[in-house]
This record gives structure tokens, sequence and C-alpha cells, in this order.
């Protein structure tokens, strides 16, 4: 919060409640099914996983995992490079 204040002159409590709110529309959107993309960053977006078997680390017997959703986040070909370059 406070680099992200410093750099845009605003409090450190106003940069929380920017940075919350952003957060929440993100989150609501990609729970809803869409895609959210910041250009220069990535994108974020929910994917299915399909049922698969695993196994109990525990007892070794082969259990059936069920379908889920869960979020997921592409990184942007600049993003990419500049933080392997």
């Amino acid at each position: 919060m406070d680099a992200v204040a410093a750099k845009t002159n605003i409090t450190k409590k106003q940069a929380l409640e920017v940075i919350s709110a952003f957060l929440e529309v993100v989150t609501e959107a990609v729970a809803n099914g869409e895609k959210v993309t910041l250009v220069g960053f990535g994108s974020f977006e929910r994917r299915e996983r399909s049922k698969r078997s695993g196994r109990n680390p525990k007892t070794k017997e082969t259990i059936i995992i069920p379908a889920t959703k869960v979020p997921a986040f592409s990184a942007s070909k600049q993003f990419k490079e500049k933080v392997a370059p």
C-alpha cells in the first residue's frame, strides 16, 4: 500500500480502499466466469478441472478427486520479459 500511495500521491488509507475495491471487483468477475485482462500485466480467469484419480499418501489407496473450478493467472509477455529478461 505504501508504494501505491507514494507513487500516486494519495494517502495510505485511500490506496488501501482503491486496491481493496479492485481486488473485490476482479474476484467477483472471475467467480462469475468472466476473464479479467490487465494489458501489460496478465489475465485472471476461472478454469475447470475435470474429475481425476489420485492416491491417498497415507494409505496408498486410489481415490477419485471430484471436478472443480480454480482461479488461474496468465502473465502477459511484457510482464514475463520484465521478470526474466
